[in-house]
């Protein structure tokens, strides 16, 4: 064996060294022939592969390709067939995989899996399927896979069920993994076209073919690209969960439940429960699917040494998703697909698997922060935090100094660079994007801030300062997106919950706020936020929260020296009462010919949103007055005055209820008060008759007192 070994490299140096130096081509044909039968038998190291490159280069396996004219007594493709199997020998050099020649010839290889395959051809094929497996595995090989068609040709490959067809599957299973939204862009009938004869093979299964499927039909679900949109869409959801309600409804082994439970979380990730039927049927699917995820989590994370077993992590952040979707379905009143007893039901359960979570939590180690398996703990036990305030709530508590210092690591070290588990709900795509806790935590602190205890185990834990510079970098993050409206980005929603945080921070703590430098940095970013914010419109909900919070805060910094009459202080006075003085507007009263008080139409679609934020304003901003001598000008200088006298004039009283009329007398009131300019402006547009009008009683008074005051000797 060893002899015949020797030969047969003495005889593959020979045949080198003639296609370095052909004397003829018919003697550079047979070299050519033993070399790739060499090559085929697989008796060809890396060493020697990189010698037959050296020797031929990337010419003449190109010339091969595209020679019309075979050797005499040989068929058509010999000269084709060749050159790919010389090409596929040099693509198991990664260097040589990702090189241009070889990317350049991705459309013939296309073109070879779309031609009808005899069978003295299925070399070709397999010489195409290792190339193009090697290209895919380079830097270079994916994103050329996709742009020069590769996806629509392994499609029509797989559904064809030629030679190979499973090696389609396999490698458009790779593709998707790494470039998914860029494949569903370009050829989403073609990728539609392949979940659809998955789903129906999953349904019709009756075998071990049902859960290997399992494994390979998450690829195929998009996120980018929602099925539900089409009818094909739609109908694969169909098959889809008929086949996993027929699953999940069966007696089961692991191993044949956590692939089901992957798939329903892929499901979920992707459509979030509209693939499952109103109904009786999708309501009982429903509880089952939470149910067992529970019962997963739990069975996994109470273990002395959970998470041991291979691949438990991923089927575990799969059950976190199933979990999440259980919330929000059983908080859900509009069309929910639970009775109000499965809601109670599935609370319950899910609040011992929460209970499991934050047991597991508490045992992690320093090491193990890095573990992309931790953050999905955090994200879903943020989701019930978030939803849930009255359960755990002495196990939450426990746990908040390791989610501050949790979030507070990765917020300060960017990190970790690996990617979450697959069915992790946020998917960064082929990105190493730090993960953000804090954003999955803001809600729960939002609650936790109104309660006394867990809020003092917040600030002692260092979350006001921390939460101040997350402000700031997702302030910055916000004025780097395009100005144009959008929907609601989560830096958006951030922003909001953390002015919420805040507020209440600065209603519950105020010798906080006064004291802590945090706090006097914050106010400096409100100060410049909400002059840039107001005019963008779209952003009127975030807008109404930074006016509120920054005046709040000013009646409790008003010594600052950022509060003394500076130009930025002026500007954002000034764009609040913008804020507060658009809210309302006369309009046509349909019941009477006179004007009625009404809600502008910029702010209506928002109002939900902002009504207590603008009450709040409008107190806290008659607050700053006494503190701020300098705010009765800047409202004079606004003509706010003006506008609210014209705008209570105008409308008949009955349409302005006592809520409003103490709003805006609690405004009037601190101006008059504090400027004789304020109370001119008041009374000269008929002020003591609309305040007599409304009721307004202490502004009434105020305007007689001050009249009184300056008709005396000496008064003002």
């Amino acid at each position: 064996m060893a002899s015949d070994s020797g030969d047969g490299l003495a005889t593959l140096k020979r045949c080198l060294s003639v296609l370095r130096d052909p004397r003829n081509d018919s003697e550079q044909f047979a070299a050519l022939l033993l070399v790739t039968k060499a090559v085929r038998a697989g008796e060809v190291d890396a060493k020697t592969r990189r010698q037959i490159f050296d020797a031929i280069g990337f010419t003449f396996p190109t010339r091969l390709l595209i020679s019309q004219q075979p050797p005499a007594d040989c068929p058509p493709h010999t000269f084709r067939a060749l050159g790919l199997t010389l090409l596929a020998c040099f693509c198991t050099d990664p260097q040589l995989a990702g090189h241009s020649q070889i990317l350049n010839k991705i459309p013939t290889f296309n073109d070879i899996l779309l031609s009808p395959c005899d069978p003295d051809c299925t070399s070709m094929v397999d010489d195409v399927y290792q190339c193009l497996s090697a290209i895919l595995a380079t830097a270079r090989g994916p994103r050329a896979l996709v742009t020069k068609g590769t996806v629509s040709a392994l499609c029509q490959a797989y559904l064809s069920g030629g030679h190979g067809s499973e090696r389609a599957l396999t490698l458009l299973v790779g593709l998707l993994a790494v470039a998914e939204a860029k494949c569903w862009h370009r050829d989403a009938p073609q990728l539609l076209a392949v979940l659809s004869k998955l789903s129906s093979d999953f349904l019709k299964a009756e075998d071990m073919t049902k859960f290997e499927l399992c494994e390979v039909l998450p690829r195929f679900i998009p996120l980018s690209h929602p099925l539900t949109e089409s009818s094909q869409g739609s109908e694969c959801l169909c098959r889809l969960y008929k086949g996993l309600a027929d699953v999940l409804g069966s007696k089961l082994s692991q191993s044949q439940r956590d692939p089901a439970l992957k798939l329903a979380a892929s499901l979920v990730q992707a459509c979030g429960a509209e693939w499952i039927p109103v109904g009786r049927a999708g309501s009982k699917f429903l509880a089952l699917l939470v149910n067992l995820a529970c019962v997963e989590v739990r069975l996994s994370l109470e273990e002395p040494d959970p998470l041991e077993v291979e691949g438990k992590k991923e089927v575990v952040t799969a059950c976190y998703v199933l979990m999440e979707m259980g919330i929000q379905e059983c908080l859900r009143e509009e069309n929910p697909l639970l009775e109000n007893v499965q809601k109670m039901q599935l609370m319950r359960i899910m609040e011992e698997a929460f209970g499991a979570v934050i047991f597991y939590l508490r045992q992690v180690k320093q090491e193990e922060l890095q573990d992309p398996f931790i953050f999905a703990s955090v994200r879903v036990l943020g989701a019930w935090m978030a939803e849930e305030t009255s359960s755990l709530k002495q196990e939450i508590c426990e746990l908040l100094p390791f989610l501050v210092d949790y979030a507070r690591m990765l917020f300060k070290e960017g990190s970790p660079a690996e990617s979450p588990p697959q069915a992790e709900l946020v998917s960064t795509e082929g990105s190493a994007l730090p993960q953000d806790a804090l954003r999955f935590l803001l809600p729960g602190f939002c609650h936790l801030t109104a309660e006394d205890k867990p809020r003092d185990i917040l600030i002692a834990e260092g979350a006001p300062a921390l939460l101040c510079e997350y402000f700031l970098q997702q302030w910055e993050v916000l004025t780097s997106e395009p100005t144009a409206p959008a929907p609601l980005t989560s830096t958006e929603m951030s922003l909001q919950t953390m002015c919420g945080i805040f507020l209440n921070l600065v209603v519950t703590a105020p010798d906080l706020v006064r004291r802590d430098k945090t706090f006097s940095s914050l106010m400096d970013v409100l100060l410049k936020s909400l002059p840039l914010l107001l005019p963008q419109k779209h952003h009127l909900v975030l807008a109404a929260n930074v006016a509120t919070l920054g005046l709040m805060m000013a009646r409790i910094l008003a010594g600052s020296a950022a509060l003394q009459g500076t130009q930025r202080a002026k500007e954002f006075f000034g764009a609040a009462i913008g804020f507060l003085s658009q809210a309302h507007v006369a309009q046509a009263d349909p019941s009477s010919d006179r004007l009625a008080l009404a809600v502008s139409p910029a702010y209506a679609s928002a109002w939900d949103d902002i009504a207590e934020l603008w009450f709040l304003g409008m107190q806290a901003w008659a607050g700053c007055v006494p503190l701020l001598p300098w705010l009765p000008h800047t409202a004079l200088g606004a003509r706010w005055l003006q506008g609210m006298a014209q705008l209570l004039s105008q409308v008949t009283p009955a349409s302005v209820d006592c809520e409003l009329v103490a709003a805006f007398q609690a405004v009037l009131v601190e101006l008059a008060r504090a400027s004789q300019q304020c109370r001119d402006v008041i009374l000269s547009h008929q002020g003591t008759d609309w305040a007599n009008l409304y009721g307004m009683a202490a502004l009434e008074q105020c305007l007689a007192e001050q009249r009184g005051a300056s008709s005396t000797p000496g008064g003002k």
